[in-house]
């Protein structure tokens, strides 16, 4: 049996919907900590089994008869460390043989991401000492997450953002789920680390060059630092914690923190991932009259 934990939020639901395609309910398990979320999931006959990641004994019995865990990283802002680790070790103990635990995408320097990569590096330190048989999935910038760096709607002139000519090698949430079902439903993932990230990086010049395109009118980009950005999310009415948590993703994507482009996510889907182009021309001009 395959547990996948935060399964109903946006990856794990996602993931739990591949899995069915090829994998019979009765195999697979969702952990959630509302189940009165999970209706959908219990009505395809889905092992719906309540738990919080802070509630050990309640992860320990949600474990039980399972083979394979994919602990579903929890957010930030929260103790993050401790989560994966009540997870972890709940696995253990429950006997589970194999856990797949979705962290960020990073290069080879020494950036790293507030509030994201300390608690993901101790995490995949905590899992490889744990004696159980690991999967670590490196997971790219979703595309859907544009929104939030750009905001949702095209721009009427240009595009501000943080990330200088960084750029970010983005990866549709749906194509990261299909993929990680790949992964949890096929053999020879023992002890390894891959990074799912789309086929190609692209920087908020090639946004707005995109956009442009597709809006028939020029839309630019321009660099801003990150206290005038913070500043302008604030004023749009975020809160300034998270506000000042996008601004860092710019800070990442100038580092080459999420620039690395691999063939993982394209070898398991069997075709190249969605381009930058596809996405802002499904996302921003669907159901737009541009005759």
């Amino acid at each position: 049996m395959i547990l996948v934990t935060g399964a109903t939020g946006g990856l794990g639901h996602e993931t739990i919907d591949y899995l069915l395609t090829t994998t019979p309910a009765a195999e697979i398990a969702a952990l959630v900590r509302d189940v009165s979320k999970a209706t959908d999931l219990v009505q395809r006959g889905v092992d719906v089994r309540p738990a919080d990641y802070f509630d050990y004994p309640a992860l320990v019995q949600a474990c039980r008869g399972v083979e394979k865990v994919l602990l579903v990283s929890a957010v930030a802002f929260t103790d993050r460390v401790q989560q994966h680790r009540n997870v972890i070790d709940a696995a253990k103990e429950a006997g589970v043989k194999h856990l797949f635990y979705t962290s960020i995408q990073r290069s080879s320097s020494d950036f790293m991401m507030p509030e994201v990569t300390e608690s993901d590096l101790a995490t995949e330190a905590y899992l490889k000492a744990s004696g159980l048989v690991y999967t670590i999935l490196k997971n790219g910038y979703y595309f859907e997450g544009l929104g939030y760096l750009i905001g949702t709607k095209v721009p009427d002139t240009e595009i501000r953002f943080t990330a200088g000519e960084g750029k970010i090698a983005f990866v549709k949430r749906t194509e990261l789920a299909a993929a990680t079902a790949a992964l949890l439903t096929s053999e020879g993932h023992d002890h390894q680390e891959y990074t799912l990230s789309g086929s190609e990086a692209y920087s908020f010049y090639d946004i707005a060059r995109e956009l442009s395109a597709l809006a028939g009118r020029p839309i630019a980009y321009q660099r801003s630092e990150l206290a005038p950005y913070i500043a302008q999310q604030v004023a749009a009415g975020i809160p300034e914690t998270i506000a000042t948590f996008l601004a860092q993703w710019g800070t990442a994507a100038e580092h080459g923190m999420l620039a690395g482009t691999h063939n993982t996510v394209e070898r398991l889907l069997g075709r190249k991932p969605t381009s930058l182009r596809e996405y802002l021309k499904t996302t921003y001009f669907s159901g737009i009259d541009r005759s």
